[in-house]
């Protein structure tokens, strides 16, 4: 027996979100069925609003509802430093943690020849034009996920950059609070006595 139509297309919808297979998306169906009209009404709205009511900023790349978005409009920001990331969600993790206040540039992605994505497919340009248009940037701070991707990301946006004559950091990497040395492999312990700091 199959489903009524507009519940097999519901799971369908579902099935297209990352992580989600056949029986979460049927259980999230149903449960959306159960929902009062009012909280589906919102929801949907919520699901129609992200598409049409959020835009890349022109400056920065990151999401937002007005254009440039807020951290770029701020003059109180502190214009010397651009923290580069890989997507927007960075942005806002960097902003929870309250201890960053430069300016930023979002990727959309990062370096991945294997799967078609090269320099032109994320938004390494329009940081290379950033660059040479505002001269009050110091310093680029390469905060890109420590991943294969990530740090060739990071070593082809240095070269680019470097020659500039500004400074290009990366965020240190090693050890997690908590976690035991015996377990951590090798390139986090190599990372972590390269990071190290003084006490």
């Amino acid at each position: 027996m199959q489903y009524p139509l507009p519940i097999a297309r519901l799971i369908d919808s579902f099935m297209k979100l990352p992580g989600i297979g056949e029986k979460t998306a049927t259980r999230l169906a149903f449960y959306a069925m159960d929902m009062p009209e009012e909280d589906v009404q919102e929801f949907a709205q919520s699901l129609v609003d992200v598409k049409q009511k959020l835009r890349e900023c022109s400056i920065c790349g990151n999401i937002t509802e007005q254009d440039p978005c807020s951290i770029c409009a701020n003059p109180a920001r502190d214009q010397s430093t651009i923290m580069v990331v890989e997507e927007p969600k960075d942005v806002m993790a960097f902003e929870n943690m309250g201890e960053y206040s430069g300016l930023y540039h979002v990727l959309h992605g990062v370096l991945s020849p294997m799967d078609g994505v090269g320099p032109e497919q994320i938004n390494i340009k329009s940081l290379i034009v950033r660059l040479q248009k505002q001269d009050s940037v110091k310093e680029v701070i390469l905060a890109l996920n420590s991943t294969p991707e990530g740090e060739s990301t990071a070593m082809y946006i240095s070269r680019l950059i470097k020659p500039a004559g500004l400074k290009v950091t990366r965020l240190a990497a090693g050890l997690a609070v908590g976690s035991d040395i015996e377990y951590a492999n090798l390139i986090t312990l190599k990372r972590a006595v390269q990071g190290r700091t003084e006490l």
